[in-house]
């Protein structure tokens, strides 16, 4: 889709962005040519992190939140739990930690802890 500034055309296409990150979304009417364009433009971006939708709905979804909060792992050099994703999330979750980890610094950990300390915030590792 060309780049359009029309708010209409930008509604229908955000509308249709995230009508293709929800797999488990029957469609059922007729969509506009924006709307479609943001259905592919979604459901690329649910594959790219999740696998192919023929290949089954995965039991946990990647969210791009999801992937953050694994780059953040990555930087503090937490421990990460990968339990109920399938090996194709997996893969993509390793990168973004592997970026965070390339980004660590043991300083960093130490700020964290003395702003956590000061604000008596206590983390719980289970």
């Amino acid at each position: 889709m060309k780049k359009t500034y029309d708010a209409t055309d930008r509604k229908e296409y955000l509308e249709g962005y995230a009508m293709g990150l929800n797999p488990f979304l029957s469609l059922k009417r007729k969509m506009s040519k924006a709307t479609i364009a943001g259905f592919k433009s979604g459901r690329i971006d649910y594959e790219d992190r999740n696998g192919r939708i023929s290949n089954g709905i995965p039991k946990r979804i990647v969210t791009e939140k999801i992937l953050e909060d694994f780059l953040i792992a990555g930087m503090f050099g937490f421990d990460i739990d990968v339990e109920g994703y399938t090996t194709f999330q997996i893969n993509t979750i390793s990168k973004w930690y592997q970026s965070g980890t390339e980004k660590y610094d043991p300083k960093q950990y130490d700020n964290l802890s003395a702003l956590l300390n000061r604000d008596e915030i206590i983390m719980s590792i289970e």
